[in-house]
C-alpha cells in the first residue's frame, strides 16, 4: 500500500487537473498497459475478447488509451468490485480519468484511505464515497 500523499489528502476534485503524478503512481504499482497491448493479452486467453474489453476502465492520456492494472486479477479478469464501482461511475457521468484517478487517491470519505486498497472489504462504502466524490463534479464541464 502506497502511503497518503499529503498533498492529496483532502481528496482529489472533480473538474481539477489531475497531477501527472496519479498516472505515474499507477504505471509504478499496478502498471498501465495500453489498450491494444491488453488486447493482444485477452485474445491469447478468449475466444472473443470483445465482452471484456468493453468492461475496462481505461485511462486517456494525450492520444493514449491506457487501463490500469488495478482493475485485473492475476488471471486477467476483472475485478467484480471494480466492475460495481465502474458500472456506478458511469451512471453517474464521472469521466473515466477522474474514476480511475479516485480508485488510486486518499479519500476523506475512505478515512484517506486509496479504494484501490479497499477493494477486498464491503462494496457499499467504496460506493458511497464514489456518489460524494461524483455529487462534487463541477457542473458544465467537458471531461474524457
Amino acid at each position: 500500500m502506497t502511503p497518503p500523499n499529503p498533498a492529496t489528502a483532502q481528496g482529489l476534485v472533480y473538474g481539477e487537473t489531475i497531477p501527472p503524478a496519479v498516472w505515474e503512481g499507477i504505471r509504478t504499482e499496478y502498471g498501465l498497459p495500453t489498450l491494444a497491448q491488453v488486447r493482444v493479452r485477452l485474445a491469447s486467453m478468449h475466444a472473443d475478447p470483445e465482452p471484456v474489453m468493453r468492461q475496462l476502465v481505461r485511462i486517456f492520456l494525450g492520444e493514449e488509451t491506457l487501463c490500469p492494472g488495478y482493475q485485473f486479477t492475476d488471471t486477467l479478469e476483472v475485478k467484480p468490485a471494480v466492475l460495481a464501482l465502474f458500472a456506478r461511475a458511469m451512471e453517474l457521468r464521472i469521466a473515466h480519468n477522474y474514476f480511475s484517478a479516485w480508485m488510486a487517491t486518499p479519500c476523506p470519505d475512505l478515512e484517506g484511505r486509496r479504494p484501490v486498497d479497499l477493494l477486498h472489504h464491503s462494496t457499499p462504502p467504496l460506493l458511497h464515497a464514489l456518489e460524494r466524490f461524483g455529487a462534487s463534479k463541477k457542473p458544465a464541464t467537458k471531461l474524457r
